[in-house]
């Protein structure tokens, strides 16, 4: 007799979904697997049997008094779903089909309860896998693997006669190098991936070592202590990548001006020491660190075959640098990060008074305000014309002292020769107040002299 459920089905809010562990097979050579499918699919659980062949399905019910129905469906969904004829009464709480048909939806009514499941027969999508190779044809980017074998997609439909695929899990294993921040370095990690179905063909991101693909599975198969599995030859890889780094040195001179560095970039007050350093993947044998003062590279001025080269900035402007790899034949290729250098224009201001000994680290020693100054000669004069003092560093300063004695208050004069990375040169000349002190500092060095 065929009855339809339409109605019921959409009434299902009436309904109490029942806990399928009522539900059990019995005469099935190795376990049935389970699984609880997305809540959207409307089904309690997915049934997985190696082979449906002599293999019944019980179902026990809640209440002893209650009427037991047994439906099944297909593709057209829990709408179109048919009495299941040949239901077989254990006992007074159970009910049995004595022989499972698979690859198909069942709901069990109880009442107002019911249960939806979906059961497949393994045998009818077994998997064999019998070789695994990959394209020799180089793509920089993408490994194609080819892969021996049969496995059907196990597709099921939710009680709205939605279809939906099983995951078969199968394993895709292999090694790649990847990017470790903290140690700053490539690490070779060994990744698996998910097939959710059997194919032909599979497509994954070139590793960047070489390495050998292991697909095994599926699920099932393991489940059970089956698990089929193949292995490929060495894959030789041509991807390539690189991370890149570049620490500038720095300079804590009180005196040295470092605010003219544009936003987002390296550089500042001249000269400026950065080291830059690429780390490459395996199969990188073509290295180059490039410079222009052009953001796109059109023109490249300068060019270093290392993958760490340490530059000295003495010259102002913007400039770019990047690093360029390949792989050996030149096809696969790799560029870092763009790192901008500004270095700002020069300037160098002299004080003209000073207190030596007055307030340790107040106004105690002359230095010079400057920014991307290169090149610096200054030489400090008393009144009679005396050299009292030279610097040849615009960071350093004069202490107020000649022969490790403070000189006494009064005017001294200097002449600065100074270049800057702008090309600026400055031939700079004045006087130097130094204002008398009553200082307490240390006696080291106490005295003064004309």
């Amino acid at each position: 007799m065929r009855k339809s459920i339409i109605s019921l089905i959409l009434l299902s809010a009436a309904f109490i979904h029942v806990m399928p562990q009522q539900i059990s097979f019995m005469g099935s050579s190795r376990a049935v697997f389970e699984e609880k499918p997305e809540a959207s699919t409307g089904l309690d659980k997915i049934y997985v049997i190696y082979d449906c062949d002599g293999v019944s399905m019980n179902y026990v019910q809640r209440n002893s008094g209650a009427t037991v129905t047994w439906y099944a469906y297909g593709e057209r969904g829990g709408g179109y779903a048919e009495v299941v004829n040949g239901i077989e009464r254990i006992d007074n709480m159970t009910t049995s089909l004595p022989q499972v048909e698979a690859n198909r939806g069942y709901i069990i009514e109880e009442g107002t309860d019911r249960t939806y499941v979906w059961v497949f027969d393994y045998s009818d999508y077994s998997l064999t896998l019998s070789d695994i190779g990959f394209d020799l044809v180089r793509d920089c980017g993408t490994a194609r693997l080819f892969v021996g074998g049969s496995g059907r997609e196990m597709t099921y439909y939710t009680i709205n006669g939605i279809p939906r695929q099983l995951d078969r899990g199968l394993t895709l294993t292999y090694r790649t190098l990847e990017w470790d921040d903290t140690n700053e370095s490539w690490e070779e990690i060994t990744v698996e991936e998910n097939e959710e179905n059997f194919g032909t063909s599979i497509a994954i991101p070139a590793p960047y070592c070489n390495t050998e693909f292991t697909l095994s599975g599926d699920r099932f198969l393991r489940f059970w202590n089956m698990e089929e599995s193949v292995t490929s030859d060495t894959y030789a890889t041509s991807a390539v990548a690189v991370e890149t780094t570049a620490v500038q040195e720095e300079r804590d001179v009180p005196n040295e001006k470092k605010e003219e560095s544009e936003s987002g970039s390296m550089g500042g007050s001249a000269p400026v020491t950065i080291t830059f350093t690429a780390y490459c993947t395996d199969a990188m044998m073509h290295n180059e660190w490039q410079m222009s003062r052009d953001q796109e590279f059109n023109e490249i001025e300068d060019r270093f075959s290392q993958t760490e080269i340490t530059q000295t900035f003495n010259e102002g402007g913007t400039f770019y640098y990047r690093f360029y790899g390949a792989d050996s034949s030149g096809e696969c290729e790799a560029i870092g990060e763009t790192y901008t250098v500004f270095i700002g224009e020069s300037s160098l201001e002299c004080p003209n008074v000073f207190s030596p000994q007055a307030s340790e680290g107040i106004n105690d020693e002359w230095r010079v305000s400057y920014r991307s100054i290169v090149k610096f000669d200054c030489w400090i004069f008393n009144r009679w014309g005396a050299q009292i003092c030279h610097l040849s560093d615009p960071s350093q300063g004069w202490d107020g002292k000649y022969k490790g004695k403070y000189v006494k208050p009064g005017t001294y004069f200097y002449v600065i020769e100074a270049r800057g990375s702008d090309g600026v040169e400055y031939n700079l000349k004045g006087d130097i107040n130094i204002l008398n002190y009553t200082g307490t500092g240390s006696t080291s060095g106490s005295g003064t002299v004309e």
